[in-house]
């Protein structure tokens, strides 16, 4: 590269040669057809140009250019880059110096000394256009060419724009000419050249000529060399014709023309001009990667997620337009809670434990207690929408509005909930019922009434769970009976009011909660992260957050920006909570999930769950750091699994315990890894007078179906209705009624 040159030099200084013509000459000069020829063809005269100069407003608006955004992991990494045009803004000391020479050479190499209008380049111009007899000169200037495309930049995706904005015609040209004066008056020749180069079209949806470099050479704008740089500037005037990757002749040829410029106009050498002439092309190309399905460790979506919530949450605008300019426009640094240890842990154990050409999928959400934080998402097929790769786009872990689907029906997992209610209500652990075999439905009281029995009836997997049993034993054999009784005398409103403080509005479809007694054996469809965030109040006794993916986010103009708040609010009295974690512990110790362990010893909860049929299979565990939903079954929640094959496996017959169970052990032993142990605040709970005994239920055993023990009978859709009969079209949380049935499984 050429010594630095002077102070004095052409790209330091500008203002040289004129800067304004009147608009009397303007406009001879454009009716002579010095600048577009076919003028005097169109009939118009000096007064009418000046009159059309004067009206145009002068209040030219550069917009805020679109740039690509980057959503970063709690560690800084790069998750995704993400755009609608590939552009970074550069400013001037970011850009090689040889960059911006060369584009003024090749483009206007008078640039630095005449105005907005380079009066000898149009008297050049008309000179060869008359003896021509054509338009095949012409005279812009970089500044002029600068405000087409802001044009073009305002135009967007409308074509109708866009077409004005490039059509060839007098009215243009004289707007044009007029906003370049204007912004010779507002701007410096380095600040114009600086918009210039960060707004030009480079080809292969590079903006800028930093995203330019990139494509072309896998490097930044400010490590360009001469050759490098001269092949960018060239490709400015035709980027098709000059497509290095598809015509790398014609873009050598065009590279060593704007090199030989450089010499002629002395900003080279004449030993850097023929080493330059004589380098390769050098063209190391990366394709325009672009979006969530770039990201890596199936981050895409969380990626996807955190695209909806930029779009969907108010923080962002107070309109749906003002948010999807927001991230139209980008330019963004959104930095994110996902961990990207724990996500490597979440994404290994589902895709180690089901295939993605499997039935069934596997979801898993991890969330933080007492911040809200998700720190993985991973689900078991990979995110993209080529189907004979079995990709999908559909989030299984979060509720549609946010691209998830319907969600699935939780089963015994929702039971907690309403020992939450019952203990906040006053109820002792050592509540005792006589949980026989089978029972018939109660009436329960409602929010506005009751739910009136019917006479269907719920019943328990194994005959040999009789009770009377106390809401420890109850909970870890997950017997369906108690739980019915126990929402008799809790009610169903206690009921629905705590699934509501622990943030489940509607259901995952959108659709409203109903209150129903299949609602406590989770006869209702949800999402993993809104489980994950249940269970996450659990953890951090009785405190609820909203999940929040998002930890700050920093504008395009480099301030920070307001993020979604985790609106945390204590859901339940800390004393409420550790008797749950109580209830919980003892699952895993010597319950339904006994044979889930974590390898180091500590203390962790949870409670599984299943679905009538097997369609779905949950186990949602928790330390008092992490809180984990697995979710296990058919995307659309019509797979049975039994007597199925999953990552490999034969299983006769799914349970949470043995599905979701392995693949939640696998992740957070990954997860807890050399971190510090934390313990529960938990409570004593004799076992209440009278009870037997017992022995500890298999480890196969998992809980109730969410029909209560039921077969959906002549259900036609094949989810779970709560196993009693209703009239016909009723809808029950998005499950139509059927006849009871045979008794399902834990």
């Amino acid at each position: 590269m050429a010594p630095q040159r002077p102070s004095g030099s052409p790209v330091d200084k500008a203002g040289l040669g004129l800067k304004f013509l009147g608009t009397s000459v303007l406009a001879g000069l454009l009716v002579a057809g010095m600048a577009l020829p076919a003028v005097g063809a169109l009939g118009l005269t000096a007064k009418d140009t000046a009159e059309s100069f004067n009206n145009i407003p002068d209040d030219f608006k550069t917009p805020p250019l679109s740039q690509a955004s980057y959503i970063y992991d709690a560690k800084g990494g790069v998750i995704a880059k993400v755009f609608d045009r590939d552009r970074t803004v550069l400013t001037k000391d970011q850009m090689a110096p040889i960059m911006r020479q060369a584009q003024v050479d090749i483009e206007d190499n008078r640039f630095f000394e005449h105005g907005a209008i380079d009066l000898k380049g149009i008297l050049r111009a008309a000179g060869k256009n008359a003896e021509s007899g054509s338009a095949a000169q012409g005279a812009s200037t970089l500044t002029q060419q600068y405000v087409k495309n802001v044009n073009v930049e305002k135009a967007g995706d409308d074509q109708a724009a866009f077409l004005d904005a490039t059509r060839k015609s007098m009215g243009r040209k004289i707007q044009e000419l007029k906003y370049a004066i204007k912004l010779e008056e507002d701007l410096s020749k380095d600040q114009i050249l600086t918009n210039y180069l960060n707004i030009t079209f480079y080809g292969h949806q590079a903006y800028g000529v930093e995203a330019a470099a990139g494509r072309y050479f896998s490097k930044s704008a400010k490590d360009l060399t001469i050759p490098e740089a001269a092949m960018l500037a060239g490709l400015v005037q035709n980027p098709t014709a000059y497509d290095p990757v598809l015509h790398p002749q014609a873009a050598q040829i065009r590279r060593n023309t704007v090199i030989n410029k450089l010499l002629e106009y002395k900003h080279i050498s004449p030993q850097e001009a023929k080493d330059a002439l004589a380098a390769p092309l050098g063209i190391k190309y990366k394709e325009p990667l672009n979006g969530c399905i770039t990201a890596q460790a199936g981050m895409g979506f969380f990626c996807d997620y955190v695209r909806h919530v930029v779009k969907m949450d108010p923080v962002f605008g107070k309109t749906q337009a003002d948010r999807q300019k927001l991230w139209s426009q980008g330019g963004l640094k959104i930095y994110t809670t996902i961990d990207p240890d724990k996500q490597a842990a979440a994404y290994k154990a589902v895709t180690t434990k089901v295939n993605p050409t499997d039935d069934v999928s596997a979801a898993m959400t991890m969330i933080k207690p007492g911040t809200g934080e998700i720190l993985a998402m991973a689900q078991t097929r990979p995110y993209g929408l080529d189907d004979k790769q079995h990709q999908t786009v559909v989030n299984l872990n979060v509720d549609a509005a946010m691209g998830g689907g319907n969600g699935f029906s939780p089963g015994s997992t929702f039971k907690p909930i309403l020992a939450a209610a019952a203990l906040e209500s006053g109820i002792p652990l050592t509540q005792q019922y006589p949980s026989e075999f089978q029972i018939p439905y109660p009436t329960m009281t409602t929010c506005d009434g009751s739910w009136k029995s019917d006479g269907s009836t719920v019943e328990n997997e194994n005959k040999s769970e009789v009770g009377p049993f106390g809401m420890k034993e109850a909970m870890a054999r997950s017997v369906n009976t108690y739980f019915v009784e126990l929402g008799q005398q809790v009610g169903l409103c206690p009921m629905k009011q705590m699934v509501n403080k622990l943030g489940i509005k509607t259901l995952a479809s959108g659709k409203p909660l109903i209150q129903q007694p299949s609602t406590i054996l989770g006869a209702v469809e949800v999402s993993p992260m809104r489980m994950a965030a249940v269970y996450a109040a659990f953890a951090a006794r009785g405190l609820y957050c909203d999940p929040i993916a998002i930890s700050s986010v920093v504008a395009a103009d480099g301030k920070k920006m307001a993020v979604p708040p985790a609106n945390c609010t204590q859901a339940m009295s800390e004393s409420t909570a550790d008797g749950v974690n109580t209830l919980l512990k003892t699952v895993t110790e010597k319950g339904t999930a006994a044979n889930i362990k974590i390898n180091d010893g500590r203390e962790f909860a949870g409670k599984t769950g299943t679905t009538d049929n097997r369609y779905a299979a949950w186990f949602n565990g928790y330390t008092p750091d992490i809180a984990t939903a697995v979710w296990l079954g058919g995307p659309g929640g019509n797979v049975s699994m039994r007597n199925i094959r999953i990552g490999g496996e034969y299983f006769s017959s799914v349970y949470g315990s043995d599905g979701p169970g392995p693949i939640w052990q696998m992740a957070m032993n990954d997860a807890v890894a050399g971190t510090p142990k934390s313990t529960f605040q938990l409570v004593s709970i004799p076992d209440p007078a009278g009870a037997p005994a017992g022995t500890p239920a298999p480890p196969a055993g998992d809980g109730t179906a969410a029909n209560g023990g039921a077969t959906p009978g002549d259900n036609t859709t094949g989810l779970i209705n709560g196993g009693f009969t209703l009239p016909p079209g009723v809808i029950t949380g998005g499950t139509t009624g059927g006849k009871p049935g045979k008794p399902g499984h834990h």
